[in-house]
């Protein structure tokens, strides 16, 4: 009887959420549109919003120098921003959703850091390697560190907890193995890797935009196909067998989903954290916790933060850019803060 209630509960539960996710879609559609316009039309050599939109469009605006400034240096940048942000803002959603705390995140539960030591070897090791190269060892890195991560929190099934706990102590490792290569490096690829770390989309272009893209057509439809198991999983694992859920399959299916895109963005971007953290809080205030509605506002949310804080990277000591991934711990250690002192009790 009581499994029965639970179940009507939550089918309730998402048609009242349901009905408030397209008009917020089209909300933080619009909002995206217009941060990416505002970022394109900003530097040494400003652009009218209409201008910007004339010439995405591929109409004349009489001024050759548009085209130019828009399609080889800003909208790469842009769109790289926009699409590191969403990977970021499902994945976090996605851990968030697995280990049923708050406070995880891809740059907090050491995601990041594995996927960033397998990238800074790279970089360091292999400087001559081809682009595609960076992603690709990028997503083995974090798939490696999900793995032990994983293995390490096992307990007679998978802890929540643990998987925490363990994702801290294995981030400080792969820290501290990064950090011996920048120190050992050569000092020309440890100032690309230091750059990259720092988490940029600084001369970006659209080798990266391609490269990149496959990620997302693949990995965000998977995270939405998989949106109403992550529901029953947040219910706790007793629920969700209950309801039929295969636990630890797709558990372990989810946690691929986030390694994947965690990794893609790190290796297109470098170290930008936090966005997996707020983007799903923000989401929640928003549309509730049905995670067929949140996933797609998070990945707006989380493209819409990245751009931001590219926007006032460039824009607050200019002529001086603050990396992104700056501007976003700025941001975010405060609210990792806040949130900790919120939850002290939990």
């Amino acid at each position: 009887m009581k499994l029965d209630w639970l179940v009507f509960r939550s089918e309730t539960i998402s048609l009242r959420i349901d009905r408030r996710v397209p008009p917020m879609l089209l909300c933080l559609a619009v909002a995206v549109v217009v941060a990416m316009v505002m970022n394109l039309g900003q530097g040494e050599y400003p652009i009218s919003p209409l201008d910007i939109v004339k010439t995405v469009l591929g109409i004349d605006t009489g001024n050759p120098d548009h085209a130019f400034v828009i399609d080889n240096l800003r909208l790469p940048r842009t769109l790289v921003a926009v699409m590191v942000g969403m990977a970021l803002g499902v994945a976090g959603t996605i851990f968030q959703g697995i280990t049923r705390n708050p406070l995880a995140d891809p740059s907090i539960i050491g995601i990041n850091a594995g996927a960033g030591l397998a990238a800074v070897a790279i970089i360091v090791l292999l400087p001559t390697a081809p682009i595609y190269a960076l992603p690709l060892s990028a997503f083995g890195g974090a798939l490696l560190m999900a793995g032990l991560i994983y293995s390490l929190a096992w307990n007679n099934g998978s802890s929540p907890v643990l998987f925490i706990l363990m994702g801290v102590g294995l981030s400080a490792i792969a820290s501290a193995f990064t950090s011996l290569m920048i120190t050992f490096g050569n000092i020309y690829s440890v100032s690309d890797a230091l750059v990259w770390l720092a988490g940029s989309v600084y001369g970006r272009t659209w080798e990266q935009v391609f490269s990149f893209l496959p990620w997302l057509i693949v990995f965000v439809p998977m995270a939405l196909i998989l949106a109403r198991h992550l529901n029953a999983l947040n219910l706790g694992d007793d629920v969700a067998k209950g309801l039929g859920t295969r636990v630890e399959w797709q558990r372990g299916l989810l946690v691929l989903v986030g390694v994947a895109l965690a990794g893609a963005a790190v290796a297109t971007a470098g170290m930008i954290g936090f966005v997996g953290l707020i983007a799903p809080h923000i989401g929640r205030q928003l549309v509730g916790t049905n995670h067929q509605g949140l996933i797609p506002i998070s990945t707006l949310l989380g493209g819409m933060l990245v751009v931001i804080a590219d926007f006032l990277g460039r824009t607050m000591f200019a002529p001086i850019e603050i990396p992104c991934g700056i501007v976003t711990a700025a941001v975010g250690a405060p609210y990792f803060l806040y949130l900790l002192i919120r939850n002290r009790k939990k």
